[in-house]
């Protein structure tokens, strides 16, 4: 199956092509699961009747937050970026939400401790104490903050909540990584 090369694209006016390797009635009752129809019915707030546009990513996860009735927030950011998460976590706080911010180096993992190959004495990031501690928190939702690649990729394997993207690093392109589609 390949969406973009398609040119009949009947998934839009709600048919299938038929290209699809999933069970659709199968889906569907998941969907139709409570935790699932909760998600559905907290976003749709966000996007339906004319809103879509209307907030930012920021103030979208705020307004879901408080739609599914979340309370407890934690925060994995990137030490380069926390300057930027102390503000974020200010302003969950100020939103009535108990916000727990932990830095990509919580633990002081020299690197070549994690990574056998490297011979690096520095500290490095660590992922997997990030999504321990907040796992231990026992926070409803996760918001990631400019995580490495790689590192978002094992923070979120091991995080047990529901995990939000608010800031994606892109080194070259000061974190909004579509403007490489424009040059």
């Amino acid at each position: 199956m390949d969406c973009i090369k398609c040119n009949i694209k009947t998934c839009r006016v709600t048919e299938s092509c038929n290209s699809q390797k999933f069970d659709s009635d199968t889906l569907m009752s998941k969907y139709h699961l409570p935790d699932n129809q909760k998600i559905i019915q907290a976003s749709a707030t966000l996007v339906d009747n004319g809103r879509a546009g209307t907030l930012s990513r920021l103030q979208e996860i705020i307004e879901f937050s408080n739609e599914m009735n979340f309370k407890r927030i934690g925060l994995a950011y990137c030490y380069g970026m926390e300057n930027d998460s102390a503000l974020i976590a200010q302003i969950f706080r100020e939103s009535g939400f108990k916000i727990y911010p932990v830095s990509c180096t919580t633990g002081g993992f020299k690197q070549s401790d994690v990574n056998y190959q490297s011979k690096i004495e520095k500290v490095s990031c660590n992922p997997l104490a990030q999504a321990e501690q907040i796992n231990n928190e026992l926070v409803n939702l996760t918001i990631t903050v400019g995580l490495c690649l790689g590192h978002d990729i094992l923070f979120q394997k091991h995080i047990n909540s529901y995990t939000t993207t608010l800031i994606v690093k892109d080194r070259v392109y000061n974190n909004n990584p579509i403007e490489a589609l424009k040059n």
